[in-house]
């Protein structure tokens, strides 16, 4: 295996708590069943993940209000509220990503399926966005993991070889579709355990 000389990180599940349980456990008082049948079935993360690749955001809510009048009051909640779906720091990852930076052996990028539009609400938020070399945002580039042009264009814009580069994501399927193009993977479960990934990449920390 190539030296890894770049560690691409996900942002949202990996060093950022973001979950809409946050808002609509809120709005259903609680009721988890609910709360999980709304999220499964009218804003669902399929649904997200569209606005994620560029969708408007507006445009979204109208359409979903016109497939599910009957809930609208809530559907309008979602990016209504969305800056109270941010939890805070995942501080243990965060903790990595500073010392992956401090070293200086590695380029530190961020690949993340986000809104454009609310994207700029996380930046204000948490400070160590701004210590990536370079950040691609999926809603800037109209497309999204898992889809191949992102990842091809995420190696481009950093001038990243792939397979000097590792992937860290809490979503299994984007880490399968990164190592098609030779990406090494990382599928993030707890900070614990990534210490322990990385170094069977020879990232010492």
């Amino acid at each position: 295996m190539s030296k890894i000389d770049t560690i691409i990180f996900d942002l949202g599940g990996v060093l950022i708590d973001w979950n809409p349980e946050y808002v609509f456990l809120d709005v259903f008082n609680n009721n988890q069943e609910k709360t999980k049948w709304f999220l499964d079935n009218i804003c669902s993360s399929d649904w997200n993940e569209n606005q994620d690749a560029g969708y408007p955001t507006a445009q979204a809510t109208e359409d979903r209000v016109a497939l599910f009048p009957e809930y609208e009051k809530e559907i309008r909640l979602f990016y209504g509220r969305w800056p109270d779906m941010l939890g805070g720091a995942i501080e243990g990852t965060v903790d990595i990503l500073k010392k992956c930076i401090a070293s200086n052996d590695y380029k530190v990028v961020a690949l993340t399926n986000w809104s454009a539009e609310t994207f700029p609400i996380a930046l204000k938020r948490f400070e160590f966005l701004q210590w990536f070399e370079g950040i691609l945002v999926s809603g800037e580039e109209k497309t999204r993991k898992p889809f191949k042009d992102i990842y091809t264009l995420t190696l481009e814009r950093f001038n990243i070889s792939a397979e000097k580069s590792v992937f860290i994501d809490d979503n299994l399927r984007n880490i399968e579709a990164a190592k098609t193009l030779g990406i090494h993977g990382i599928h993030f479960e707890t900070p614990e355990k990534l210490l322990h990934q990385l170094k069977t990449f020879n990232i010492n920390i």
